[in-house]
């Protein structure tokens, strides 16, 4: 059974806690705690899009309310048709988003990595349900604000509430550009509309392109190719300078010419 943190708000002790989220040999305690100096150093290098537009003191504010977590790989985050109750902010590691179907098929939606956010939908109101199922792909760490408190510090700085209408825009351009790969031409140009699309709606744009951060299984999920087939298609591009590579990482230098390439 995989690990959850769906009990995070209940009492410090092991009775008190789900079976799957209990202090095992080898795994973190279900026990939450302040972020320290290296974490908040980690989101000032992170520069997280949730905290766009926010003066200094405004974010060390909602950063002081936070608490901190660890968590194993594989650690279920939020839950489909849970209540919304807690918003995270990923550190370090890696997520994502899944559903599982009536005949028990996992799929896989999206794929989230350090710097994002996870449960925006505990800002909302009134109280609404998870939607989707969020997990942890490797081990990670996150900030964690409670509904009552993000909600509260929203009030105060709609901005806030600016940064995850715009969080809402990234992910929908990513759901086109994965619906698009499902029906849309060929192995090539499906991955090379993925590309474009992601580093568009969800990239960093830098002076010569998109920085957009993404690995090649996510690609290939997102593409409806295989992995091999996503990796071989990316070092050609590679080859032909029309974009880099890095670590879980993708610079693309001429999205047109990407895309003219693919046809």
């Amino acid at each position: 059974m995989k690990n959850s943190v769906e009990s995070w708000s209940a009492p410090e002790t092991d009775a008190s806690r789900p079976r799957s989220s209990r202090v095992v040999a080898g795994r973190p305690s279900n026990r939450l705690s302040i972020p320290t100096k290296e974490n908040l150093a980690t989101v000032r290098d992170l520069r997280p899009r949730l905290f766009e537009g926010l003066t200094p003191s405004e974010v060390q504010s909602v950063l002081a309310v936070a608490r901190y977590r660890k968590v194993p790989a594989r650690c279920v985050i939020t839950s489909q048709d849970r209540p919304a109750k807690h918003l995270f902010l990923l550190l370090t590691g890696r997520a994502r988003y899944f559903f599982v179907t009536e005949k028990g098929q996992k799929v896989i939606l999206l794929w989230i990595p350090a710097g994002e956010v996870l449960g925006m939908a505990a800002l909302l109101s009134p109280p609404v349900a998870y939607i989707t199922n969020t997990e942890t792909v490797n081990s990670s760490s996150m900030l964690v604000w409670d509904q009552d408190t993000i909600r509260s510090f929203a009030a105060r700085h709609p901005r806030l509430f600016e940064n995850m209408l715009g969080l809402t825009f990234n992910y929908l351009a990513a759901y086109r550009a994965a619906h698009r790969a499902l029906i849309c031409g060929s192995a090539r140009e499906r991955l090379a509309r993925v590309l474009v699309d992601l580093a568009s709606g969800m990239g960093r744009e830098t002076e010569g392109g998109f920085e957009l951060d993404i690995r090649n299984e996510e690609l290939a999920n997102e593409a409806n190719v295989t992995l091999f087939t996503a990796s071989r298609l990316l070092n050609e591009w590679r080859r032909d300078g029309i974009l880099s590579k890095g670590r879980g990482r993708i610079f693309i230098r001429f999205p047109e010419r990407l895309l003219r390439h693919a046809t």
